[in-house]
């Protein structure tokens, strides 16, 4: 099979090869599906670099990216056949496993593949693995958020994006932070405020009477953190994925204590398994309805991994950068 991969950590140029790699086999509970779109998110990224704490080469050789989205090609024992032939996007592709969807082939356990809709793209599949189930879980982690209002930070970002709509979809009062009309624009939100151009605190409080918000989906924990305390209501929620601003934030214990709230902080490759059953359920519901908004951004093909690197670490785009093959 085609593939990409890596066996030191370093810049895109020099460290990811492009060639031939043995075909896989499915093992016992496993399923091997013929990719046709890999997500390139900054996780990958990240971690191709060796700039995650305490990075370590776990393997000999890794091949890139927990996201994607394919066929199921065959089965290994203990998996239902019938599966053979089903479109599916994958989660944790690359997460404690040497390889990940840069390559045609992946055998994978058959839970990590999740049946993906007619009316859902490859490309479109390859974004939902780590962006739209960490939405999920940071808007409902918590419980319903109908008649809330939900603060999503970020909102023109690949997981703020899925964030805005979920929360929405869910009966809640949609507000984000933003950097500009175009990124409003592209968050999908009806409320939006431009952080470098307002007191995100002061125009939070306006837009609510006073009365604050329920829920934070939050970006960026430690930049946040002051905003956060100012407008979360008592035995409100902060459910945050990422803190690169300020990675070791101090935490102003007290106040939160005081306010009786919830800080969740979470990584998507370690949901409780039933918990992520329930989130691909509700997920699936919303892809068979057309009721959410995909940004694949078109990256070109598994030639074009090292570009579809750069893309990411550039930072500029909006959506998930996606290989097609």
């Amino acid at each position: 099979m085609k593939a990409v991969w890596y066996e030191k950590f370093g810049a895109a140029t020099g460290v990811l090869t492009i060639g031939s790699l043995p075909d896989p086999t499915p093992n016992t509970g496993e399923v091997l599906v013929r990719l046709h779109a890999s997500g390139v998110n900054p996780s990958d990224v990240k971690l191709r670099a060796g700039a995650r704490p305490g990075a370590i080469m776990e393997f000999p050789k890794v091949v890139p990216h927990s996201d994607g989205a394919g066929v199921i090609e065959a089965v290994g024992a203990g998996v239902d056949t019938d599966r053979i032939g089903q479109r599916v996007w994958i989660w944790n592709g690359q997460w404690k496993r040497a390889y990940g969807t840069a390559a045609e082939l992946i055998s994978i356990p058959a839970d990590h593949a999740v049946y993906l809709p007619k009316t859902t793209s490859f490309a479109e599949g390859a974004c939902l693995g780590i962006p739209a189930m960490t939405a999920w879980y940071s808007v409902f982690a918590d419980g319903s958020v109908e008649g809330k209002t939900v603060l999503v930070t970020g909102g023109a970002g690949t997981v703020g994006r899925y964030a805005c709509q979920m929360a929405k979809l869910g009966g809640a009062r949609v507000i984000t932070t933003v950097s500009s009309l175009e990124k409003a624009a592209h968050s999908t939100a009806d409320e939006w405020i431009n952080y470098r151009e307002n007191d995100v605190a002061e125009a939070v409080m306006s837009l609510t009477d006073g009365v604050g918000v329920d829920r934070i989906v939050d970006v960026d924990f430690g930049a946040n953190q002051a905003t956060s305390l100012a407008i979360l209501k008592q035995r409100g929620v902060i459910a945050t994925y990422a803190s690169a601003s300020v990675m070791r934030p101090v935490l102003d214990f007290y106040p939160f204590m005081f306010k009786n709230s919830v800080l969740r902080m979470l990584i998507v490759y370690l949901l409780d398994p039933e918990v992520r059953r329930k989130g691909e359920a509700q997920i699936t519901k919303w892809l068979e309805k057309s009721a959410l908004l995909h940004a694949p951004v078109a990256a070109g093909r598994l030639d074009d991994a090292v570009a579809a690197h750069q893309l990411v670490e550039a930072g500029d785009k909006l959506g998930t950068a996606v290989l097609e093959f």
